[in-house]
């Protein structure tokens, strides 16, 4: 079988493509995998509920960081 000028390489190269593309496949999937596994964290800011201001406060106030005067505000 005659090659054109280079085919040698093209032949050489082919199986470095496939695992070169194998290993690229393999890494998205385990990426896409990890990154759905993370969304059900309990760290997930979307998943858990955040204080509101009066509550940082309340929580606050009840532990004696601060007093009534800063409470109010005056």
């Amino acid at each position: 079988m005659m090659y054109w000028n280079g085919g040698w390489a093209w032949m050489a190269l082919t199986p470095l493509l496939w695992v070169a593309l194998i290993g690229l496949a393999a890494w998205a999937v385990l990426r896409l995998t990890q990154h759905s596994a993370g969304r059900h964290d309990a760290t997930d800011p979307q998943k858990t509920p955040r204080e509101t201001p009066e509550e940082i406060l309340d929580r606050r106030f009840a532990s004696g960081e601060i007093d009534a005067v800063c409470r109010t505000g005056g």
